[in-house]
C-alpha cells in the first residue's frame, strides 16, 4: 500500500504567503496614506473654521440746524448671552444660575413655550403621556417623532403648567432668548432696568455664568421729549430685531435678526448712515466648534450724525401757538368737531423746512382725559379740501392758457347753471380783475376762468357744456406748484390727497375755488414757496447735512454728504403773471378789505398770501360709521414775507374747524403769531412785528 502524501507544509506555506501579501498591501496603503495624503489627513485634524461675527454700533445723533442736540444715544446698563457652541442642556444650567440673580420679564412667554419648557423639566410625566398603543405605533413606524410631540403638547394641561415656579418662568424667558439667537452673536437678555446689584454680581460671577457679559447698551434719548419725536421715528428694539417685512433687504446688508433698525419716519429713511459702520470680529474656532481666539478685524464706528432744517426753538414756539389757539377755538360755538391744527414754515428759496408742526385733542377712552397731542405727520399724512388758498394756482392757470389776462373783469353775479345749485361768492363783489379777486376771493372770477378755460360759454338756466380735457389741464397746471403730487420731501407715507370723479363736468367749478380735490399741508407750503420764489417747485427737504461721527471733545464731525436745493420743476409762468398774483396777495393782507387785513395790517415784515374756507364733510376721531356725514368748515392760510423779497413761507389748516356761521378764525390767528414769532426770533425782539395802525 502506497505511502499517503503529507499536505501540511503546503497549506502552512500559503497561509504564510498570504499573510505576508496582506502585510505589504498594509504597508503600502499605509505609505499612500502618510506620503501621500499625510497632509491632508494632518490638515484635517488641525482644521480650524472661521466665523466672522458684526457687532452692532450706537446710531447716529440728530441735530437741529443751529446743532442743538434733538437725539441721542444714552448707556444702558445689559446683561447679554452668546453662545461659544454650549449645549441645550448647558444654556439651561446657565439660564437657571442667571434667573437667581436678576429679576426678568415674563410678559412674553408664550404658552407654547411654558409647555416645552415643561417637558424639559418633567421628562418622566412628560413620557407618561404618551399612551402604550401609541408609542406601539411609533416603533411599528405608524407614526413619527413629530407626532408624539404634538399629543404630548396637546395633553399638557394647566395643572401641569402649574407645576413651574414663578423661577421657572423666569428661567425660560432667559433661556428662550439664549436658546433664539444665531452662534456667537451676543443676546441681550436684559438691558432695561437693571439695577446696579445686579450688574455687579453677575460681574462678579461671570466664571460660572460662561457666555454671559455685564456689557453696555444704548437706547435713543430725546432732548426735547416729545417735541417732533412722531417724525423722528422709532427703532424697533433688541426683541422685535428686523421687521418681518423687510428681513431679507436687512439680511443682505450684513444685519443680524436682532439687530434695531430705523421702523419709521427719519430713522426708517436715514437708516443706512443712522445705522453706522459694524465691529467687525473673526470667532476661530476647531474642529469641534469650540472656540480658539477670537481677532478684531476692524472696529466698529458709531453712525453718521444727520443736521435737520427743523429750527426747535420756533419748533416749540409755534406748537405753543397751536395748542393755545385751539384751545381758545374750541370755545366759540359749533366747534364740537374741531381736534386739530397743523403749520408748516418753509424757506420757499431752498425747501428747507424750518417748522412742521401739528397738534390734535384726544380722549383718553379709559380716563376720559383730555389731551393735546403731537400731530406733525398730519402735515403729511392727512389731506383736506382747503378752499380759496388755491385761487393763486386758478389766475396763474388762466394766464398760462391765455384765457385771462391782466385786463379781463368778469361779473361777480351768482351763476345759475341748470339742475345745479347756484354758484356764488359769498357777497357781491362788483366787477373784480384778478387783482381784486385774489383780495376779495372772489368765487365767481374763477369760475368763469375755469368755463373759459374749458372753452364753454355760461348762459342764464342753461346747462354747462365744458371740453373734458379741462380736468386734465386744471389739475396738470395745479400738479406744477405741487398741489396734489407727492412733495418729494424725505419722509416715507406722504400722501398725495384725493381726486374727485370727472362728472358732472360742472364739479371742476368747485376744483379751482378749492373744495373738490384735497391737498395736504405740505403741498400748500410747497404752492406757496413756488409763487414766492418766482415760480420754482422747490423740494421739501427735513435733513439738512449728514456729517461723519464727531471726534472726541468736538461738537461735529465733518460734512458727509450736504443736499443743496433741488428744483423739481419751473411752474412755467411769466415774470409779469407772478407780479400779478404777488400785488394780489399783498393786497389780501396789507390793504383794507382784503380777506385777512384785519389780522395782518399792522404787520411790519410786509406779509402777502390767501385765505381759504371750505365746505367739508367730517371724517375724524367722533365720526360714528353707517350714520350720514356731518357738513363742517374747513380753514386754511398760506402766505409769505417780506413781499418783495420773500425768505419764509407758510401753510396753516385747521380742518373741521366749525359748523354753522360763526368763523373763530383760528387760521388767521395761528397764522399771525407764527409769522409774529418767526421774525422776533430772527429779530431778536418781541416788539418788531407790530406796527401802528393808520
Amino acid at each position: 500500500m502506497p505511502k499517503k502524501k503529507n499536505t501540511t507544509p503546503i497549506r502552512v506555506n500559503i497561509l504564510f504567503f498570504s499573510v505576508f501579501i496582506l502585510f505589504s498591501l498594509l504597508v503600502l496603503r499605509l505609505g499612500i496614506v502618510q506620503i501621500v495624503h499625510g497632509e491632508d489627513y494632518k490638515r484635517e485634524i488641525n482644521r480650524k473654521e472661521d466665523v466672522t461675527v458684526n457687532n452692532p454700533v450706537p446710531r447716529g445723533k440728530m441735530l437741529d440746524r443751529n446743532h442743538k442736540l434733538i437725539v441721542d444715544n444714552k448707556p444702558l446698563n445689559a446683561i447679554t448671552y452668546t453662545n461659544e457652541g454650549a449645549s441645550q442642556k448647558e444654556m439651561l444650567q446657565v439660564a437657571a444660575k442667571l434667573a437667581k440673580i436678576i429679576e426678568k420679564d415674563t410678559d412674553k412667554v408664550r404658552e407654547r413655550d411654558m409647555k416645552d419648557f415643561w417637558m424639559i423639566k418633567h421628562p418622566d410625566e412628560a413620557k407618561k403621556l404618551i399612551k402604550d398603543k401609541e408609542m406601539k405605533l411609533f416603533k411599528n413606524k405608524k407614526l413619527k417623532n413629530k407626532d408624539l410631540y404634538k399629543l404630548q403638547l396637546d395633553r399638557i394641561t394647566d395643572k401641569h403648567l402649574n407645576q413651574l415656579t414663578e423661577q421657572d418662568i423666569e428661567e425660560l424667558a432667559i433661556f428662550s432668548i439664549m436658546n433664539s439667537g444665531y452662534k456667537f452673536v451676543p443676546q441681550i437678555i436684559k438691558n432695561e432696568g437693571v439695577t446696579h446689584e445686579e450688574y455687579a454680581v453677575v460681574n462678579e460671577n461671570l466664571s460660572l455664568l460662561p457666555g454671559v457679559n455685564a456689557a453696555t447698551d444704548w437706547d435713543r434719548e430725546y432732548k426735547f421729549e416729545d417735541t417732533f419725536k412722531p417724525v423722528l421715528g422709532r427703532i424697533t428694539t433688541s426683541s422685535e430685531g428686523l421687521p418681518a417685512e423687510r428681513l431679507d433687504y436687512f439680511i443682505s446688508r450684513g444685519y443680524t435678526r436682532n439687530d434695531r433698525v430705523g421702523k419709521s419716519n427719519l430713522e426708517l429713511e436715514y437708516e443706512d448712515v443712522l445705522q453706522g459702520k459694524k465691529e467687525k470680529v473673526v470667532n476661530v474656532t476647531d474642529k469641534a466648534g469650540e472656540l480658539i481666539e477670537k481677532e478684531l478685524v476692524s472696529e466698529g464706528q458709531r453712525g453718521k450724525d444727520l443736521v435737520l432744517s427743523i429750527d426747535m426753538d420756533l419748533q416749540l414756539a409755534v406748537e405753543e401757538i397751536i395748542e393755545k389757539e385751539l384751545w381758545a377755538a374750541k370755545r366759540s360755538p359749533g366747534t364740537g368737531l374741531l381736534d386739530s391744527a397743523y403749520v408748516v414754515l418753509m424757506n420757499p428759496n431752498t425747501g428747507e423746512v424750518l417748522t412742521m408742526a401739528g397738534k390734535k385733542i384726544e380722549t383718553n377712552k379709559k380716563t376720559k382725559e383730555v389731551l393735546m397731542k403731537d400731530d406733525a405727520l398730519g402735515n403729511i399724512g392727512l389731506t383736506f379740501n382747503v378752499g380759496s388758498v388755491v385761487k393763486g394756482a386758478t389766475v396763474l392757470t388762466g394766464y398760462k392758457t391765455g384765457v385771462i389776462n391782466t385786463a379781463t373783469r368778469f361779473d361777480d353775479r351768482a351763476l345759475h347753471i341748470k339742475d345745479t345749485p347756484i354758484k356764488k361768492s359769498y357777497a357781491y363783489l362788483g366787477s373784480p380783475n384778478d387783482l381784486e379777486a385774489l383780495k376779495l376771493s372772489s368765487n365767481v372770477y374763477m369760475f368763469h376762468t375755469a368755463i373759459k378755460i374749458g372753452n364753454g360759454v355760461y348762459r342764464y338756466q342753461k346747462p354747462l357744456n365744458l371740453d373734458p380735457k379741462v380736468w386734465d389741464t386744471i389739475r396738470n397746471s395745479f400738479a406744477s406748484f405741487g398741489l396734489g403730487i407727492r412733495t418729494g420731501i424725505d419722509l416715507p407715507n406722504e400722501q398725495t390727497g384725493a381726486k374727485g370723479a370727472n362728472n358732472p363736468v360742472g364739479k371742476v367749478l368747485d376744483l379751482v375755488i378749492g373744495q373738490y380735490d384735497t391737498y395736504s399741508n405740505m403741498q400748500l407750503a410747497q404752492y406757496i414757496s413756488s409763487i414766492a420764489n418766482g415760480g420754482y417747485r422747490m423740494q421739501p427737504r427735513i435733513v439738512k447735512e449728514i456729517r461723519e461721527p464727531a471726534l472726541d471733545g468736538e461738537e461735529l464731525g465733518p460734512i458727509y454728504k450736504s443736499f443743496s436745493p433741488n428744483v423739481l420743476n419751473d411752474i412755467g409762468v411769466k415774470d409779469q403773471w407772478l407780479s400779478r398774483v404777488h400785488s394780489g396777495f399783498k393786497k389780501v393782507m396789507q390793504e383794507s378789505g382784503g380777506t385777512a387785513y384785519r389780522y395782518f395790517s399792522t404787520a411790519t415784515y410786509s406779509p402777502a398770501g390767501k385765505t381759504g374756507t371750505a365746505e367739508a364733510f367730517y371724517d375724524g376721531q367722533y365720526r360714528v360709521k353707517g350714520e350720514p356725514l356731518i357738513q363742517t368748515m374747513n380753514l386754511s392760510l398760506v402766505g409769505y414775507a417780506p413781499s418783495d423779497n420773500p425768505e419764509i413761507a407758510m401753510a396753516v389748516v385747521v380742518p373741521w374747524a366749525y359748523q354753522g356761521n360763526v368763523d373763530h378764525g383760528a387760521n388767521k390767528k395761528i397764522g399771525r403769531a407764527v409769522m409774529d414769532a418767526y421774525f422776533n426770533m430772527k429779530n431778536g425782539t418781541e416788539q418788531s412785528t407790530e406796527k401802528t395802525e393808520e
